[in-house]
């Protein structure tokens, strides 16, 4: 079994180095920018054959929105962890897939921070094009007269489930692709942030999503693992879940 390349794993994040020091044998992995473009590009697919089924089959709203929401994240998440499970040492290892006691901690620090930060660009972009809401906001303002199971499946769905799978596949499988072609750590955080604002479609609120992205990767950096990166996005968009919940999804930001 070969040994790992130190360009492989830029910086040895915690999950690598544990893996050394106990003598587990690491192999050079077979994934790259390629399992990140195909990850995207079938959560794509999968979205519009989502679509198209619950247009045929003339689903519920409730039904069709979450099955619209969720059969995407079989490409964000499955991709990723069947691409490093085959042809690497795993998602624990290859994606950073670890949440430690510090990286709650950090996360939710760094999260609150962002929910600053995006309340301020909001406020200027109000300003310039006036009022808008989120993508989210809108499909719950649709799924109001749908029951509060559908809404309350909605909220968890963009608190817990989004989070989860967004940074797995962009901090985890984007992120780790760049770095293990030699892109510069800036750099890196850079493109992987532009690619997460613009893989939300929402061109109003692009520049609220970007210095977002650019938090997420500075803490997939620092911590060289998922977990404060996925507990600041949860911390993002909890307020927004919370107002859904309480069926004002009108003033979701």
């Amino acid at each position: 079994m070969a040994t790992r390349a130190p360009a492989d794993y830029p910086g040895c994040p915690e999950t690598v180095c544990a893996a050394e020091a106990a003598g587990i044998p690491l192999i050079s992995p077979r994934w790259g920018i390629p399992d990140a473009l195909i990850t995207i590009g079938l959560s794509v697919v999968l979205a519009v054959l989502a679509g198209v089924v619950a247009l045929t089959l003339d689903l519920p709203l409730g039904i069709a929105v979450i099955a619209g929401i969720v059969t995407p994240w079989i490409g964000l998440l499955g991709w990723p962890l069947l691409a490093t499970r085959l042809r690497g040492n795993g998602p624990r290892i290859d994606l950073g897939l670890r949440l430690t006691w510090s990286d709650v901690g950090l996360g939710a620090a760094v999260g609150l921070l962002g929910l600053v930060l995006a309340g301020v660009i909001a406020l200027l972009t109000q300003g310039v094009v006036g009022d808008f809401n989120s993508a989210a906001g809108e499909i719950a303002v649709e799924l109001q007269d749908e029951g509060t199971l559908a809404m309350f499946a909605f909220a968890v769905a963009a608190m817990v489930g989004a989070p989860i799978v967004e940074e797995i596949t962009f901090r985890g499988m984007v992120f780790n692709s760049l770095r293990k072609r030699g892109l510069s750590a800036v750099w890196t955080i850079a493109v992987t942030a532009l690619v997460f604002a613009a893989f939300h479609l929402e061109p109003v609120r692009f520049f609220i999503l970007l210095p977002i992205g650019v938090l997420y990767g500075w803490l997939r950096w620092k911590t060289g693992a998922l977990g404060a990166p996925i507990i600041a996005h949860m911390v993002n968009n909890g307020p927004a879940a919370v107002v859904l919940l309480l069926g004002l999804p009108e003033v979701t930001p």
